[in-house]
């Protein structure tokens, strides 16, 4: 079942490569309780099929790099970008996209969260495995406020200026 307007998303384990240690987090990949990271928290959150692909690497991750001073004047606490790669290839493709300070990049490697979202997208035929569907939302305290889902192939709906109307 796909996750929708007012329901609490699931917890799973995230993880993210963090480039500078911190207290409670090393350097390299970290693992995050999707239900600590929502607690309390605005996230906008925007998911992709996958690390270094052309929409995603061309237009999705850039609007939301571009915008990110219209979103947080909006509110939002922290803005995530959810893909099914792990967290050395969310790292890297967040250094060359210049996401530091402002798209905390998070790895779904097994599509845990995904699948658990109902928003996993079947590319096997393709060579490239489970991947997340397109999408963005809107997530506060844990509860989905908005949540846009492309169609297949599309990319009209999960952008940052999209989202910025939404909220």
């Amino acid at each position: 079942m796909t996750i929708k307007v007012g329901d609490r998303v699931p917890d799973a384990t995230l993880t993210e490569f963090i480039e500078t240690e911190t207290a409670g987090c090393t350097v390299g990949p970290n693992s995050f309780k999707v239900s600590d990271l929502v607690k309390g928290k605005k996230i906008l959150m925007f998911a992709l099929p996958g690390a270094f692909t052309p929409t995603c690497s061309a237009k999705h991750v850039p609007s939301y790099v571009e915008h990110f001073d219209a979103i947080k004047a909006k509110g939002v606490d922290e803005v995530w970008c959810v893909s099914v790669n792990d967290a050395f290839v969310m790292g890297a493709w967040g250094r060359e996209q210049k996401v530091a300070g402002k798209v905390r990049m998070m790895g779904d490697g097994s599509a845990e969260w995904t699948k658990a979202l109902g928003l996993e997208l079947d590319l096997i035929a393709r060579g490239m495995g489970v991947r997340s569907t397109r999408y963005a939302a809107y997530i506060v305290d844990g509860v989905v406020k908005v949540l846009h889902v492309e169609g297949p192939g599309k990319y009209e709906v999960s952008d940052a200026a999209s989202m910025l109307k939404a909220i």
